[in-house]
């Protein structure tokens, strides 16, 4: 299963994009207020491979914390959706997917991806 990081600190953001030049960090924008986000969240925990891909997983609570949900979209020039999830690799956003298209399996294709 997935050990999510929360990120609750505008000032993290910076820290996690220099953080993705030595490991692929993931942040999923999830709306506890929705089902669709609540599933997209399940799916991802319940399809992760454990220990295939050294990723830092980040959690943002964007009822909780909708000013660094703005940040984060400001940030890496991705436009703010929920559910979402951005794929980090060094400093910036090499992946986005929201609502039904979050997939695990799509996501390991972009690591892949980048491997090659």
């Amino acid at each position: 299963m997935i050990q999510w990081i929360p990120l609750e600190e505008r000032e993290f953001i910076a820290h996690l994009a220099a953080k993705s030049f030595s490991h692929p960090c993931l942040i999923f924008k999830h709306s506890t207020r929705c089902m669709l986000s609540t599933i997209a969240k399940m799916r991802l925990e319940e399809d992760w491979p454990l220990n295939s891909t050294p990723v830092q997983p980040y959690l943002l609570d964007i009822i909780a914390y909708p000013h660094i949900s703005s940040a984060v979209s400001d940030y890496f020039s991705e436009f703010h959706e929920s559910p979402q999830l951005l794929l980090i690799q060094n400093g910036e956003c090499t992946y986005e997917a929201s609502h039904q298209e979050i997939s695990v399996e799509d996501l390991l294709l972009e690591f892949d991806e980048a491997k090659n």
